[in-house]
């Protein structure tokens, strides 16, 4: 089953997707967040969704403004394909190869849950930047609370999955970096979700032996592919991503879990580090970029222009006086 949250008529509601672009909207039901945590996992989820496909239907798709499905909770994100550390490694930093410590765990970051933006939606240059990047991943979402969670346990927990843009200033990313924290601004201004939830049992048909989903994963950038890999390449599964996210702490409904960016030019940022130069050339106000995820649709954004940094000082060098 697909979710969508959409806006029409300057109203915000939150339908289950039939027939390509048929919304059957959830009487009441403004927030999938808010719907994940009352439903109790996705058996709830999927008897609010038949219900809804119960009663009458709302606008089609391309007669409303698609939002992000979900505002979530928190969002971490993964790194688990080795191919894009190799790649970015060498961009960011000048470094051949993945750090050994790469494959004791899957290692994440928290970024910015307030900055998340939708299909079609304008995204705007992160001030400052002049090295914009994409990243082509998939989101898991939660749906049940949970803490030190089995990978076996985690697979109820997880909800449906999303495609996931994390937009990337390389330039604020490979600075502030160098300071031995973050990233920070240079993952602060957006991330794309959507163009729905689809729900975890959809893409069971896709799942492997090792208990990967051997999803096709493209990139395009104004039309013209720069990417494309298989999600099965992810070193570990978003069962056992969940459970180290709740390791010693709570996930809860509505936490998203980014995949990390896939290899072979799942971000433009691997490609410079293997071609040693930046081709293609960083992203620019006007290019658009298409991501599409096989079971999960298609992703589409453009480039616009931001706005200027305001200025700061830089850090005082202080004569260290004590009290």
């Amino acid at each position: 089953m697909r979710f969508a949250a959409y806006e029409h008529g300057h109203r915000q509601q939150v339908a289950v997707v039939e027939d390509d672009d048929a919304l059957y909207p959830l009487p009441g039901i403004t927030s999938l967040t808010d719907l994940l945590a009352q439903s109790g996992g996705l058996p709830g989820l999927l008897a609010a969704g038949r219900a809804a496909l119960d009663g009458p239907p709302g606008p089609n798709v391309p007669d409303t403004r698609l939002l992000p499905p979900l505002q979530p909770a928190s969002v971490r994100d993964f790194v688990t394909f080795e191919e894009h550390v190799e790649g970015v490694r060498r961009s960011v930093d000048g470094v051949a190869g993945v750090p050994e410590q790469w494959y004791a765990a899957p290692t994440f970051y928290f970024t910015n849950p307030h900055a998340i933006y939708g299909h079609q939606d304008d995204i705007p240059v992160p001030p400052g930047s002049a090295v914009l990047d994409f990243e082509l991943e998939v989101g898991a979402v939660i749906g049940r609370e949970g803490r030190d969670l089995t990978p076996e346990q985690a697979r109820n927990h997880i909800v449906g999955y999303t495609v996931f843009n994390d937009w990337s200033a390389r330039d604020l990313q490979g600075a502030e970096m160098k300071v031995g924290l973050g990233p920070c601004k240079g993952k602060d201004t957006a991330t794309t979700l959507g163009p729905y939830l689809v729900t975890a049992d959809e893409l069971e048909p896709y799942r492997d032996a090792d208990g990967f989903l051997h999803l096709a994963l493209t990139a395009e950038v104004n039309g013209e592919k720069v990417g494309e890999d298989l999600l099965s390449n992810m070193s570990w599964t978003f069962e056992e991503m969940t459970a180290y996210a709740s390791r010693g702490t709570r996930v809860v409904p509505g936490d998203v879990l980014g995949s990390g960016t896939c290899g072979n030019g799942g971000c433009l940022a691997e490609l410079w580090g293997r071609r040693g130069e930046q081709t293609p050339p960083p992203l620019k106000p006007g290019d658009t970029v298409t991501l599409t995820v096989e079971g999960l649709g298609t992703l589409v954004n453009r480039v616009i222009p931001g706005t200027a940094p305001v200025p700061l000082p830089g850090g005082r060098r202080r004569i260290r006086e004590r009290p």
